[in-house]
C-alpha cells in the first residue's frame, strides 16, 4: 500500500509515546519538515512541557495552526485490538492512540504547509504553528504560557485554526467557532463526627448538605442564547465517611459549570454561595476557572474555513460551540479569531482510537485551502 505524505507522517507521530506531558520527539519531527520551508522554530519549555513556536515570515497578517502532541493514557493495553503505539491500518482506518486527537491533524498541518509554500513561495503575511505537549494535562505550562510569551514581545496572531477533532459524521460537517466556559468548585461541608448510634451528639454533613446540593442541581441558570446552549451544573465527585459505624465529620463535593455568555464566572460563584448560605451550611469553597467562554462569530477566518470545506468536500458546515474546553480559551482573549476543525471525534480518548485514512488527506487539503483563502 502506498502511503500519502499525511498518512505517513501521522503514523510516525503515533509511534512516539507522547503521553502527557511528554512530547517524545514529535515536535522535533514536525520541525524537521517545516525548517526546509523557511520556518524558524523555537522550543519554549516550561516545567515538563515542550512547546514549539514555528513561524515563517515576519509580516502580518499571521495565521497560526495550533495543536498538541500529547495524548491521554491508553488504559490497559490488553483491551486494544492492536498495540496503541504501533499504528495499524485496517479496513480503511488508521488505529492508534492520538490518531484522531490529534496527531492526524498535526500531520495534516505540516503537509498542507508543504504544498502551500511550494506553490506560493511569495505568499503574503506569515504562517505559524503553535504546538504544545500540555493540552491533555493541567494545561498550565503549554499554550497559555506560549501566548503570554508572544504577547510580551507584541507578536500578534490574527487567525488561529486549532486541529481539535470537531467533526461528527463527515470531515468538516462541524467547526467549532467558540467554547463554553468551564468553572470548577471544590466544596467542603463541615459537620461533627460521631457514632451512628448517637446521632444527637453529631452533625452529619451529608444530611445537612443534601438539600443544598439538590437546590444547586435543580437551579435554573440561564436559557443560553443564539450561540451557546444553556449553562449546566454537574456534581463530579462526592466523598465522605470513614466506616459503617461512623457519622462523617466532613463532606467533599466537586462540581463543574459549563457556562455560556449569559453568565460570568463571578455571577455563578455568587449564586452558589447564596444557595449554600441559605441552607446555613458551615463550609469552605475554592474555585478554579479553567477558561472563560469565547466566540468567533463572523469574520475572515470563519468565512475562509467554510469556503475551504465547501471547495474541497462540496458540503456546507455547521458552526457549533458544544463540547469541552480547548486551548482556544487561551488564544481568543488576545483578540485572535479562532476556529477548530479536525477529524471525527467518535473515538477520541477511547480504546482503539482511529481515524479514516482518506479523511487525513481531505483534512490536509482543507487546511491548504484555508491558507489559499487567507494568504495567497
Amino acid at each position: 500500500m502506498t502511503l500519502s505524505p499525511t498518512l505517513e507522517l501521522a503514523i510516525d507521530l503515533i509511534r512516539r509515546q507522547s503521553v502527557t506531558p511528554d512530547d517524545a520527539g514529535c515536535q522535533e519531527l514536525m520541525m524537521s519538515r517545516l525548517a526546509p520551508l523557511g520556518f524558524a522554530g523555537e522550543n519554549l519549555r516550561f516545567g515538563e512541557t515542550d512547546n514549539l513556536w514555528a513561524r515563517k515570515g515576519s509580516e502580518g497578517p499571521l495565521l497560526a495552526f495550533a495543536g498538541h502532541t500529547d495524548v491521554v493514557p491508553t488504559g490497559p493495553e490488553k483491551n486494544w485490538a492492536h498495540a496503541p503505539f504501533d499504528p495499524v491500518i485496517r479496513d480503511g482506518y488508521l488505529y492508534g492512540r492520538g490518531a484522531a486527537d490529534m496527531k492526524g491533524s498535526l500531520a495534516a498541518f505540516v503537509t498542507a504547509c508543504e504544498r502551500f509554500v511550494t506553490k506560493n513561495p511569495e505568499h503574503r503575511g506569515s504562517i505559524a504553528l503553535l504546538i504544545t505537549s500540555d493540552e491533555e494535562g493541567p494545561a498550565q505550562d503549554g499554550t497559555v504560557k506560549v501566548v503570554d510569551t508572544l504577547e510580551k514581545r507584541n507578536e500578534e496572531i490574527d487567525w488561529c485554526l486549532i486541529g481539535e477533532p470537531s467533526s461528527t459524521h463527515q470531515v468538516g460537517d462541524i467547526i467549532k467557532n467558540g467554547r463554553r466556559g468551564s468553572l470548577h468548585g471544590y466544596l467542603t461541608v463541615h459537620g461533627v463526627q460521631g457514632h451512628v448510634a448517637y446521632p444527637h451528639l453529631a452533625e452529619n454533613p451529608v444530611h445537612l448538605a443534601a438539600p443544598a446540593l439538590d437546590a444547586l442541581a435543580n437551579e435554573f441558570w440561564d436559557n443560553g442564547n443564539d450561540f451557546f446552549p444553556p449553562t449546566t451544573f454537574q456534581i463530579t465527585k462526592i466523598e465522605a465517611g470513614t466506616g459503617s459505624n461512623v457519622i462523617p465529620g466532613e463532606l467533599l463535593v466537586h462540581f463543574n459549570f459549563r457556562y455560556c455568555t449569559e453568565n460570568t464566572a463571578e455571577s455563578l460563584e455568587e449564586r452558589v454561595v447564596a444557595i449554600l448560605d441559605r441552607h446555613k451550611l458551615k463550609y469552605d469553597l475554592q474555585w478554579h476557572l479553567s477558561g472563560r467562554p469565547f466566540l468567533t462569530d463572523k469574520g475572515a477566518l470563519v468565512t475562509a474555513t467554510q469556503n475551504a470545506i465547501r471547495q474541497v468536500t462540496g458540503r456546507e458546515t455547521e458552526l457549533s460551540t458544544s463540547g469541552g474546553t480547548s486551548d482556544g480559551r487561551f488564544i481568543a482573549p488576545t483578540g485572535a479569531q479562532v476556529v477548530e476543525l479536525g477529524p471525527l471525534n467518535a473515538t477520541i480518548h477511547k480504546v482503539d482510537e482511529c481515524v479514516k485514512v482518506e479523511d487525513l488527506d481531505t483534512l490536509s487539503e482543507i487546511y491548504e485551502q484555508v491558507l489559499v483563502e487567507l494568504l495567497a
